[in-house]
């Protein structure tokens, strides 16, 4: 149980904590500026745990890594690697490792342009996909999500990569709500994730004065239902 939330926390928390910021602000050719936000992690109504959010870059070469830990019990890292242009995200490679009590799993994507393949492997199981040039990882289709929301809006639907396929996923714009969080009051944009399983509901809290930072967000899966909260957050505020 603590494994499948965890990991639910790559898009559905992964899909959560970011900052992305306009390329107006420096005057350069970057949109996106390092960042790190802090959450508190609940289950089930109950908090276990905590999770980081944390943009980097060397040059047009930005890593996001998400990282989480569950009631002393369990934890999870994942880490993105990418490139941006123009507003757009290029996927480069994707990693996610996780530890429940000594129960260890792995997976990773690598996105290949050169040879028109995206290849994925989970523990053992390796598979391969054609290449499409706008796939995003679980981690930075949060970005380009954020990023659209400043520009044109939210496309239609977005292509992401998993372990198992390339699935195609739909984000509509549901409303304004304040959130009160342990880092302050916002008001924000409500988001919700479309899922084509019954049961499912996930929804984020993206503050635009946070350069729409999600700084909640909820998921429900059938029974269960976890959540991340800001509790803390160093980048720029407008």
């Amino acid at each position: 149980m603590a494994h499948s939330t965890l990991k639910r926390f790559g898009l559905t928390a992964s899909l959560t904590t970011a900052v992305v910021f306009t390329a107006a602000l420096t005057g350069q050719a970057f949109a996106m500026s390092p960042f790190q936000a802090s959450y508190q992690f609940s289950y089930n109504g109950k908090n276990v745990g905590s999770a980081t959010r944390t943009l980097s870059h060397s040059g047009n070469n930005w890593t996001y890594v998400f990282a989480a830990k569950a009631a002393g019990i369990a934890s999870a890292t994942e880490t993105s690697h990418f490139t941006f242009n123009n507003g757009k995200i290029s996927s480069s490679s994707f990693s996610r490792t996780s530890k429940v009590l000594v129960h260890n799993n792995t997976m990773s994507i690598k996105f290949n342009p050169s040879s028109k393949t995206i290849n994925t492997k989970k523990d053992d199981k390796a598979r391969s996909f054609a290449w499409r040039s706008d796939v995003l990882d679980e981690l930075n289709a949060e970005l380009q999500i954020r990023e659209d929301l400043k520009s044109s809006g939210l496309k239609s639907s977005y292509h992401l990569a998993d372990a198992k396929e390339i699935e195609s996923r739909r984000f509509v714009k549901s409303g304004t709500e304040n959130v009160k969080t342990n880092y302050g009051t916002f008001s924000t944009i409500k988001v919700v994730m479309k899922h084509d399983k019954p049961g499912r509901e996930t929804i984020f809290w993206l503050a635009p004065k946070l350069d729409y930072l999600p700084v909640k967000v909820t998921h429900v899966d059938k029974k269960s239902s976890y959540g991340l909260l800001l509790t803390g957050y160093k980048g720029t505020t407008h």
